[in-house]
């Protein structure tokens, strides 16, 4: 019989009080832990569609198995939310990814139950067989391991490596394939078409890709039916070995909107609850996001250049690559979750006299360093790798930031390294580079909206290594790399004015050595400032190059991310905490004045 008690999930603070209620009880438990989602999303914003999807799945697992002893690792962790809340987080979880509040994502530190830190995707696998094989050796042989992972996901070549490794085991590992044909955009790939005929009914089971790499296979199964999954779970508990079960999602279940539009609603901002309709943005004009330049200019010069090729891993959306991809599918390619394969796909093209744009989130090129070195790098190839989200973004948190790609990429020879300041920089960059640059070029930018309304201008070449001056002044010299430049033009235009000269470098590799020269015989007092790490970074390389030609009597002051993991919360909140905030900016900057006069 259903039971209906519309406060069932009030008084479930751990699985423990889950595992109480009868089975006739759950589909309540997941309409009101649905609703909980919404309700606090809808103002607090996060990811909405994926915990959505796997709302019942998530009662299913905590209902089945004995966690937090049985391991669960939820792949990325965009779908985490209902998990967060069923274990012990739930009067917590209106913080959800503010400054001081729970993360967005499963984290080691945060709870018991968050068995394995997850931000990008693909580590699940890996990680539940390392934790299975842990088990073995340590005699633990009832510990259940519990992967759960994306059908876009399970494409990238890190999870085919985990599986590859899991076939030839005793593991008591348990794979479900969350299969909703969703990441951030749609899934893409031959594999996705396989699952899809798997889907389907189609004659493939005989030849079953996971039943060739030894596991034990079962689905495809409705992920939306509680009693299904959790008598399949049941069945599938004491059986040894690898084991894999396919269970089929709808991404953003129960919000109609969002599983009408699954890409806009992944994490849509504030919405109505009830209806689900987004939060109306302001008609004032205001400066594009720089994905947007990117993705703009992008359809802009291949217009006009034949050669010009687009290539993003999984981020078509999210980069604003979709805008070539509608244009000029041809030559446009979203290559799925494989940032690996996107780097070396671009380094094969540009040997045949093409040229391409390889569009990667910051902290996603570093799952590809060595195909950067070895691929591009070595062979001196002219890719152009537009690095979105640098520096500091926001509520995602330390698996987000995209604060290390200067200190990485500056040390590899033949690359070059800028760093615009503005969005018309961005696109005379990508003018310059598609007119037959000779060395592979890496232009790193922010989330988030830029500094113009008038940004389409006319383009133009910059020179390669070489700086700006942006003001003349006479007392201290202040460098600054990127689009954090922007506060010292404000800080210059409100008080400083002719006490402190500002240049714009631009270039992290090469140097402008001329210009450093002139700076380094001109000024005794010298701030470096960047929004990447301090160690090895932007400011690294200005203290090299002060050592190499014996400037030993001039304090240079870094200005940058400091040595340490840099949790969630807004970019201005954050930039407080770190002391980058215009605020400490300029009583930073004030504090030297004073000491130079």
């Amino acid at each position: 019989m259903h039971i209906v008690n519309t406060n069932l999930l009030a008084h479930i603070n751990s699985p423990k009080e889950l595992r109480k209620l009868s089975k006739e009880q759950l589909p309540q438990v997941a309409k009101e832990l649905r609703d909980f989602i919404i309700d606090i999303v809808a103002t607090k914003e996060g990811h909405l569609g994926a915990s959505l999807g796997v709302v019942e799945l998530t009662i299913a697992l905590h209902y089945v198995f004995d966690t937090p002893n049985d391991l669960l690792i939820w792949d990325v962790g965009h779908q985490a939310y209902g998990h967060k809340i069923l274990t012990k987080r739930k009067e917590l979880f209106h913080t959800n990814r503010q400054l001081g509040g729970i993360s967005g994502f499963p984290k080691r530190s945060e709870s018991i139950y968050d068995t394995f830190g997850t931000g990008h995707s693909s580590t699940s696998i890996s990680a539940a067989l390392g934790m299975a094989i842990a088990s073995n050796i340590n005699g633990d042989v009832h510990k259940q391991h519990i992967a759960i992972i994306g059908d876009a996901s399970i494409a990238s070549g890190m999870a085919f490596e985990g599986l590859n490794h899991a076939g030839v085991t005793n593991a008591n590992l348990l794979i479900i394939l969350n299969d909703n044909m969703m990441g951030i955009d749609p899934s893409v790939g031959a594999l996705k078409n396989y699952f899809t005929n798997v889907k389907a009914g189609k004659k493939v089971r005989k030849n079953n890709i996971i039943e060739a790499l030894n596991f034990n296979y079962s689905g495809p199964i409705d992920g939306h039916n509680i009693e299904a999954v959790i008598a399949e779970l049941e069945r599938l508990k004491p059986i040894k070995g690898p084991k894999f079960l396919h269970i089929i999602t709808t991404k953003g279940k129960g919000l109609e909107k969002a599983e009408q539009d699954q890409v806009k609603y992944h994490a849509p901002g504030k919405f109505d609850k009830i209806t689900g309709e987004l939060e109306a943005k302001s008609t004032k004009i205001e400066p594009p996001k720089f994905q947007d330049v990117f993705g703009k200019t992008m359809v802009e010069l291949a217009k006009e250049n034949p050669k010009i090729v687009g290539i993003t891993p999984a981020m078509p959306t999210g980069s604003s690559l979709k805008l070539m991809i509608d244009e000029f599918p041809e030559r446009a390619f979203d290559v799925g979750i494989a940032e690996q394969h996107a780097v070396t796909l671009a380094a094969g093209m540009a040997t045949q006299g093409l040229m391409p744009f390889c569009t990667i989130y910051s902290t996603f090129l570093q799952r590809a360093y060595d195909q950067i070195i070895h691929d591009v790098a070595l062979q001196n190839l002219p890719v152009v790798f537009c690095i979105d989200r640098a520096g500091i973004v926001g509520e995602d948190g330390a698996t987000h930031h995209g604060v290390f790609d200067l200190a990485y990429l500056r040390c590899i020879p033949n690359l070059v390294l800028f760093a615009p300041l503005n969005e018309v920089e961005l696109r005379n960059i990508m003018y310059t580079a598609q007119l037959g640059v000779q060395f592979p070029l890496a232009i790193r930018y922010p989330r988030g909206k830029g500094f113009m309304i008038d940004w389409q201008q006319p383009f133009s070449t910059i020179e390669i290594g070489k700086g700006t001056c942006i003001s003349e002044g006479n007392k201290i010299a202040i460098l600054t790399i990127g689009t954090i430049g922007n506060t010292i033009i404000e800080l210059q235009n409100e008080f400083l004015k002719n006490a402190v000269a500002h240049y714009n470098m631009r270039f992290v590799k090469p140097l402008d050595h001329k210009l450093l020269h002139q700076i380094f015989e001109k000024f005794n007092t010298i701030i470096t400032i960047e929004d990447g790490t301090i160690v090895g970074g932007f400011g690294s390389a200005i203290l090299e190059f002060a050592s190499k030609n014996k400037y030993q009597n001039h304090h240079i002051e870094q200005l940058g991310i400091p040595d340490e993991f840099i949790e969630h919360g807004k970019v201005d909140e954050l930039f407080e905490t770190i002391y980058l905030s215009k605020k400490h900016l300029k009583s930073r900057i004030l504090k030297l004045l004073s000491s130079t006069a």
